[in-house]
């Protein structure tokens, strides 16, 4: 039903998350995305489970920031826009981010709002633009296979976060 082209190093994303319904799996992603960062006990959001690493409140600004790049990276595909798109520096971002005077609530309103926003985005694509195929870090993407990327990077992140925080 879906083109899906990507890059090898997102086999692990879409692996998480590919289904016959790109929709009904951003949904249901989004669902347990904002439910288990809502139950995430306030004296955690700050833990690293090591040196270097990033607290889960970091953790979070980086899925928004994915989030946004992602989303941008799908509506220009689904346009049909050729222009290659480039990569982006998780951690340089992660540096620059500031989230120490962030709130937590607010933190996590933006996140749900965000992806109510690209949910809509994303119904409103056709299957021929969702089929669509773009460049994006130097690969072969459809905006599909960024969708299943949008929502395999969020899901990643909270098995790592079961896994190595709580």
């Amino acid at each position: 039903m879906y083109n899906i082209i990507h890059a090898p190093f997102y086999d692990t994303y879409v692996k998480l998350v590919k289904t016959d319904d790109l929709r009904k799996t951003l949904r249901k992603n989004t669902e347990e995305l904002l439910a288990f960062f809502e139950e995430i006990p306030e004296e955690k959001i700050g833990f690293a489970y090591a040196d270097g690493k990033w607290t889960i409140k970091q953790v979070v600004q980086h899925i928004i920031d994915a989030e946004r790049i992602f989303a941008y990276r799908a509506l220009r595909v689904a346009r049909l826009d050729a222009t290659p798109l480039p990569g982006f520096d998780e951690n340089l971002y992660a540096a620059n981010a500031n989230v120490a005077v962030r709130g937590w609530e607010d933190m996590l309103k933006e996140l749900r709002q965000l992806r109510k926003s690209n949910l809509r985005m994303i119904k409103a694509f056709t299957e021929e633009q969702l089929n669509a195929e773009g460049v994006a870090s130097g690969h072969p993407v459809s905006a599909a296979a960024i969708c299943f990327i949008m929502a395999g990077h969020a899901k990643h992140h909270i098995n790592i976060i079961r896994e190595r925080y709580l």
